[in-house]
């Protein structure tokens, strides 16, 4: 794995945004995952929504997407990189919401990519290396 799909990247394959697409199509398949804490969140975002055809689309393309992307495992070594980020932060007074910790450990973890648009909020977690599919290439 070399890539990790941060909730924010999956949310902009759902709504089929054309640079995030492109950029995943680069790449080979194998090689990008989704942990478990990403589908949570859109789970729940889903979840909140009230009974509509808006709602039925996205419950749809989620269901999809969840067939087609793989897994990234939530591993002991997961476990240990989210305890590491969340007492780091913590420490500089910087705290982090435990499931965004926990999708970037799973990528320190697994010595992968975070992909994510939300750079500004994610750059302060040490050893993450990150890239934005939501901007273009320069």
């Amino acid at each position: 794995m070399k890539y990790v799909l941060d909730t924010n990247a999956v949310s902009a394959l759902m709504r089929s945004d054309e640079r995030v697409i492109a950029r995943l199509s680069e790449v080979d398949r194998a090689d990008v995952a989704v942990p478990q804490p990403v589908l949570a969140e859109i789970a729940y975002g889903i979840e909140r929504l009230r009974s509509s055809k808006r709602r039925a689309a996205l419950e749809e393309r989620f269901q999809l997407l969840r067939s087609e992307l793989p897994r990234a495992p939530w591993t002991d070594d997961v476990s240990d990189e989210f305890g590491r980020i969340k007492a780091r932060l913590e420490k500089l007074g910087r705290r982090v919401e435990d499931l965004g910790a926990a999708v970037a450990a799973h990528a320190v973890a697994h010595e992968a990519t975070l992909i994510t648009a939300n750079v500004r909020h994610i750059i302060r977690i040490p050893n993450l290396a990150i890239e934005d599919w939501s901007r273009p290439l320069e």
